[in-house]
């Protein structure tokens, strides 16, 4: 089924008005009335402002009613969400702008700073909109209070072609905006949506209303603890509020474990997004201090990053929940899915999806054939490719015998009846904590310190974060691994800065210029356990 997001979130405001749609950790609840209301006030002052369909609206915003509503806002009129990651630094952030061309940015008074050097910064004038999170008064652009005053309906319906971008990274470090076309994600979203909460799959809008309005089916209450800026935390509740469900939000940039744990259970939730150990480890931890489990949550999900079994082992004991670990990606949503249900069931297999399927070098299908290697693809409802980058488009999405796949170079071995073993991805990636960190990146960052000659960013194996970030440095003068952190610190964003530095009198590059990259690993773990010794 290929429907519209916007069109249908109107329809379960008119059919379940006073139903909550989204609960803040302070207890501010927003109908589904009210979250169109607002919606369709926000989208006036837009248009007023002079913003139109196809204009890109980013959101500089943690896990907030605001960015759902500002969401809402975008799909309903053909403007273009753009979510950007608000651990970003000025100088980064107004990079983002500049290649989004951003005409608009939602951002809390609590990021004043940031917001503010970033327009300085970015070559455009995006009107601002700031939302208090703070005691702070006077900050720049339209009050968010003052943006959703009024009582403007939203579009009957929404406009064709409306579409979200959720900016990913390439090899070369460079993040890219993936363009998701809302009907193609919500065909995509299908088997997420209504197969994995055990609900049919409807044809058309008004059996959507009808399933969402069932009594039959219990209303769903989703806790996403990872930020709203990663895929699966955005679409996860896309899909609840597709479900006519509840999304829970924490309204803060940092995970407060045990507030989570409370949180979750006075709200009596559902399901719980993680990031992976990241998450998943602080969370048990903190329920086991406060020797609560969760009574009412029959799910969890993550995906794109370590979730060990040890992690899944404890969260089974907090409660009879089925855990749902995605082989995911921003560029093709899901391609393997594993599934626990309790202890007995780990560390569980990776399944791949329906659409989903394994190519080898020859770019032939070898999905069914037990003991092949290739790398993983998806076809069917995709994204339209990156924002101003054909050539990488091209090469992401390639047409193989008439049939457009993406392939985001995810290397797997193949197992019998489709499940199949993941091997990693062929690029230098860094993927720390749920976040991705590019090598070239952070070298440049420290290049640009006098005292460093050479340097080399990798990542080593860690049981919380699944990398960690860390450096190998050749120096050409007097400096000390803090001076150095605290350089990086005033360029890039926190989780780029590495966690470990290893200085080198030479990195005994080759005459092409090329490093051993696994040696130099080595070294790092070995230099790593000397200082912190278990």
């Amino acid at each position: 089924m290929r429907a519209r997001y916007a069109d249908l979130w109107q329809a379960l405001a008119r059919a379940l008005p006073d139903r909550a749609a989204i609960r803040a950790i302070d207890g501010t609840t927003y109908s589904y009335a009210r979250f169109a209301r607002e919606a369709g006030a926000l989208a006036a002052t837009l248009g007023a402002r002079g913003l139109r369909r196809g204009d890109r609206v980013a959101l500089l915003l943690y896990n907030r009613p605001e960015f759902l509503i500002t969401f809402f806002a975008c799909l309903a009129t053909g403007m273009i969400a753009v979510p950007l990651n608000y651990r970003l630094r000025a100088g980064e952030a107004a990079a983002l702008l500049d290649d989004a061309d951003a005409a608009a940015l939602v951002y809390p008074t609590s990021l004043t700073d940031v917001a503010t050097d970033a327009v300085a910064q970015a070559h455009g004038d995006p009107l601002l909109v700031a939302v208090t999170d703070d005691q702070r008064t006077g900050a720049p652009g339209i009050a968010w209070t003052d943006a959703v005053s009024g009582d403007a309906p939203l579009p009957s319906a929404a406009p064709d072609g409306g579409e979200f971008w959720i900016y990913t990274g390439g090899t070369t470090g460079r993040p890219k905006a993936v363009r998701w076309g809302e009907q193609d994600m919500f065909e995509a979203q299908m088997v997420a949506t209504y197969t994995l909460s055990e609900r049919p799959s409807p044809t058309t809008l008004d059996e959507a209303v009808q399933i969402a309005a069932d009594p039959r089916y219990p209303t769903m209450v989703n806790l996403p603890l990872a930020p709203f800026l990663h895929g699966t935390a955005l679409t996860t509740s896309m899909n609840t509020l597709t479900l006519g469900g509840t999304v829970l939000t924490t309204c803060s940039p940092r995970l407060d474990a045990e507030a989570a744990v409370r949180f979750a259970n006075d709200e009596s939730a559902t399901r719980i997004i993680v990031a992976g150990d990241a998450v998943t480890i602080p969370l048990v931890e903190a329920a086991e201090r406060l020797d609560v489990g969760f009574p009412t949550v029959t799910s969890v999900m993550s995906s794109g990053m370590r979730f060990s079994p040890d992690s899944k082992r404890r969260l089974h004991a907090l409660g009879t929940l089925t855990i749902i670990d995605l082989l995911a990606s921003s560029e093709g949503g899901m391609f393997a899915i594993t599934t626990t249900t309790g202890p007995d069931d780990l560390p569980g297999r990776p399944l791949l999806a329906p659409t989903a399927v394994v190519l080898d070098e020859n770019q032939r299908d070898v999905q069914n054939q037990p003991g092949a290697l290739g790398i993983l693809a998806q076809h069917g409802a995709l994204p339209l490719g990156y924002y101003g980058d054909a050539e990488k488009t091209a090469a992401t999405f390639p047409v193989i015998d008439g049939v457009r796949y993406v392939v985001p170079g995810d290397w797997v071995r193949v197992e019998e009846d489709r499940y199949i073993e993941f091997l990693g991805r062929g690029s230098g990636v860094i993927n720390t904590g749920g976040e991705k960190v590019y090598p070239l990146e952070v070298e440049e960052a420290l290049l640009t310190h006098p005292a460093v000659a050479d340097a080399v960013v990798l990542g080593v194996p860690d049981p919380r974060f699944g990398e960690l970030v860390t450096a190998v440095v050749q120096r050409a003068g007097d400096v000390s691994a803090d001076e150095l952190l605290g350089h990086v610190d005033g360029i890039l964003a926190g989780y780029k800065r590495p966690r470990h530095i290893l200085f080198r009198a030479t990195m005994d590059r080759t005459p092409t210029g090329k490093v051993d990259i696994a040696r130099l690993r080595e070294e790092v773990v070995h230099d790593r356990e000397q200082e912190h010794p278990e």
